[in-house]
């Protein structure tokens, strides 16, 4: 039975992205045993703890290759096989597989753009070559990550604010105009990786001004057997510990980067957005923009809606930003996860949700327009 998750709801203000994906849209796959479980942990923190020694006491023109060694150690702690492909040097349709890939050379800027499933991702495109984030901003005050989001040059982001996002956009323009690698997650949050949301145009707006080139990454995590995972999913009620110890006892699982070919920034963010969307998607196809003809996706047991197709999304009044603490999610930040009932009743909620919106509906159509450029 497939039951649907009601719609996403806006928490701080209507164009802050959220995400329906929850607990129904993650399927188990084969796990290993207590005592595999306890040795990835502990290689794994011993791995993030000597960290910050290590890249201190290595000189600079081999920190590079040091801290991709770190990040490809730490996904095997957490039973991930990478693989990567490159399709940006093929001639035949194929690309190539490759362990020695890389974003970009040494010093040439480049914005790296992404799906977002959770935050094995960070570690993912680490491991393919180092580069800087943008990441929410309570992420610094996290134990051992904060201290490896420093050394990894985060740029906060918090996304009740949308009146900050202009500064971050200037501050991601003075990192590519400096010759750094950055990546962004244009989602603006956590979906399964089956159900996804658009890539909003905002970020994209760094490249614009600076006219760095894009590079679309095709990010997904499939099972052994090659079909698609969603374990990794950072989605719903999820801690940073519940999320971790899923990931933990999965066995089998293949991280899989494609890198398609790189998207040069026009005058227009929004076209450049669309394009990136559409190389990110893959074969996939879209629910965005012209290709816009499905309103609902399977995601496992859950049906999931992109909030970006639902009309009648209500403008909600902002309030004042909160950090989240440590491996603590907030239910406020994103939209109700929780799979529970019939599809019956999940449609009688909706409709009755849509009945108490509808004084809403003709203002925010009227505003869909993102007067930041998100």
């Amino acid at each position: 039975m497939v039951f649907d998750a009601p719609p996403a709801q806006s928490t701080a203000h209507a164009w802050m992205p959220s995400s329906p994906c929850g607990p129904g849209c993650i399927e188990q796959i084969d796990e290993v045993g207590t005592g595999r479980v306890i040795a990835r942990l502990l290689g794994a923190a011993g791995l993030l703890v000597s960290f910050p020694v290590a890249n201190v006491i290595t000189p600079r023109g081999r920190r590079e290759y040091l801290q991709r060694r770190y990040a490809r150690m730490v996904l095997s702690c957490l039973g991930m096989q990478l693989r990567v492909v490159d399709n940006r040097v093929t001639t035949s349709g194929a690309g190539v597989a490759s362990s020695d890939v890389r974003f970009a050379d040494s010093g040439e800027g480049v914005l790296i753009v992404a799906g977002h499933i959770g935050w094995t991702d960070v570690v993912v495109l680490a491991a393919v070559q180092p580069l800087g984030f943008v990441a929410r901003a309570d992420m610094v005050d996290w134990p051992v990550l904060g201290g490896l989001a420093k050394l990894m040059r985060v740029i906060p982001i918090e996304r009740e604010r949308l009146r900050e996002l202009p500064g971050v956009v200037a501050r991601l323009g003075e990192r590519l105009a400096a010759g750094d690698r950055v990546a962004v997650f244009p989602e603006g949050t956590t979906w399964c990786g089956r159900a996804y949301g658009t890539l909003r145009p905002a970020l994209f707006q760094a490249a614009v001004d600076t006219g760095t080139s894009v590079q679309p990454v095709r990010l997904r995590y499939v099972n052994s057997d090659g079909t698609q995972c969603t374990v990794p999913g950072f989605v719903g009620a999820d801690t940073f510990g519940s999320s971790a110890k899923r990931v933990l006892r999965s066995k089998g699982m293949v991280v899989e980067v494609v890198l398609e070919p790189l998207e040069h920034p026009s005058i227009d963010r929004r076209d450049l957005a669309r394009r990136c969307e559409l190389a990110v998607r893959g074969t996939e196809q879209s629910r965005h923009g012209v290709l816009a003809v499905r309103e609902w996706i399977e995601a496992g047991a859950t049906r999931v809606q992109d909030p970006e197709l639902a009309a009648d999304m209500p403008e909600v009044a902002a309030r004042p930003a909160r950090r989240l603490r440590p491996f603590r999610r907030s239910s406020g930040r994103r939209g109700d996860a929780t799979v529970s009932g019939t599809a019956t009743d999940a449609r009688e909620r909706a409709a009755t949700g849509s009945r108490e919106r509808g004084a809403g509906v003709a203002e925010l159509t009227r505003r869909r327009e993102d007067p930041s450029g998100g």
